[in-house]
């Protein structure tokens, strides 16, 4: 009995030595995406959040996202007028529902976040939302 491949799409490595600035404010390095692999559900990049850095208040409209956070700790805001409070730490996960606002940030001065985020968007940049009328809060 032979095994032959069920798609002609080929495994890929993808190395995290370049980065590109998101319409959050953070900059990302680059992972998986349809971009860099051809992806065609799922996006999965490294971010590091310097120390008392913070994203703009955003929402990913269709996409859910889940977040495992390597080191370093934080604090993410979020509903729909930035009500809730998470903080978070090493070997959490955080699962964020499509079109939820939220505003993470790094709450130490010394140590930066780090973090593997995981999208439902396989263009990772394309359903990200701006609210700056959240932003307006200054709930930080």
């Amino acid at each position: 009995m032979s095994s032959s491949p069920t798609t002609s799409a080929p495994c890929q490595l993808v190395r995290a030595n370049s980065t590109y600035d998101g319409k959050q404010g953070f900059t990302y390095f680059q992972g998986i995406s349809t971009e860099t692999t051809g992806s065609k559900a799922i996006c999965m990049h490294l971010l590091r959040i310097p120390p008392g850095g913070a994203a703009k208040t955003h929402l990913h409209e269709a996409h859910e996202t889940a977040i495992y956070i390597i080191s370093g700790s934080g604090r993410m805001w979020w509903g729909e007028n930035l009500e809730e409070i998470m903080d978070f730490g090493p070997e959490d996960m955080v699962y964020i529902p499509a079109g939820v606002p939220h505003l993470p940030a790094n709450t130490s001065d010394t140590e930066e976040c780090v973090a593997i985020l995981a999208r439902t968007d396989p263009n990772e940049q394309e359903s990200v939302v701006l609210r700056p009328d959240l932003d307006a809060l200054n709930v930080r």
